[in-house]
């Protein structure tokens, strides 16, 4: 019993590395050390790739001085998962946690009308077509949706994004999510979970802090594909779901 239960533990925890705000402009510094790492430990993450960046802060690091686009492909035939992260990274409307998720915050999506996000997500895609990367999957600048950016995914082919609550990942609404829990580098000791990771705003301490995470939990960071692969509707996850979504959600409020 022990042993059967030890082997379903195992078969269940797993860390999926996301990196996000990956743009023309950036820490590249940081990313290519991060490259390496990856490389040595034979680590795939998941990229969110900014596909028309005008976000002013972002804009302010330093520019890749070789082909962005060349790059972006290069990681994606080493296995890399390329997502999309929004279309301009640029946030014009303000919620009050009552997005899908309940971050609250600035948003690029939550908030327009349905016409208005799918010709952002299409403006996105379109990029992505041109420099021919496929994407598959989607998370939002800030965690921020609402009921009209699903609708614009699946109408625009994409029924994937990394985010949301719970210790596997889900299906709801005919989209799957992978959830992403913590805004800090943090291993759960069950479960499949990502990680947000801002290269831009990491400190020398953050970055070795990391570096240490990777070599740790080496043996537990798994693929995007072996992450969809969890995919579980069981009662007793919906019910650690929604648990989960309340204790994050009241942590937030005393935090803020």
């Amino acid at each position: 019993m022990f042993e059967t239960l030890k082997k379903y533990i195992s078969n269940n925890t797993g860390i999926l590395i996301r990196l996000d705000d990956i743009a023309e402009n950036m820490n590249w510094e940081l990313m290519e050390k991060s490259e390496a790492i990856f490389d040595k430990f034979e680590i795939k993450p998941v990229l969110g790739v900014i596909p028309n960046n005008k976000d002013a802060h972002l804009l302010s690091y330093p520019k890749k001085k070789e082909s962005f686009w060349n790059q972006i492909r290069l990681w994606k035939d080493k296995g890399w998962e390329i997502v999309m992260h929004g279309d301009t990274h640029v946030y014009d409307k303000f919620c009050k946690k009552n997005d899908y998720f309940g971050h609250g915050g600035g948003s690029e999506f939550y908030g327009h009308p349905y016409e208005t996000q799918i010709s952002r997500i299409k403006n996105g895609l379109n990029k992505f077509k041109s420099e021919r990367i496929f994407i598959r999957a989607f998370f939002a600048p800030n965690h921020t949706y609402d009921e009209n950016t699903f609708l614009a995914l699946k109408k625009c082919g994409i029924n994937q994004i990394i985010d949301g609550y719970g210790l596997m990942p889900y299906e709801e609404n005919e989209i799957k999510f992978i959830p992403q829990l913590f805004h800090k580098i943090f291993a759960l000791p069950f479960g499949i979970q990502t990680t947000q990771i801002h290269l831009n705003y990491f400190s020398k301490k953050d970055f070795e802090n990391f570096e240490m995470f990777i070599k740790q939990y080496a043996k537990k960071i798994i693929t995007y594909d072996q992450a969809l692969k969890k995919l579980n509707n069981k009662f007793i996850y919906k019910t650690l779901r929604i648990s989960l979504k309340k204790i994050l959600q009241i942590k937030r409020i005393i935090k803020n």
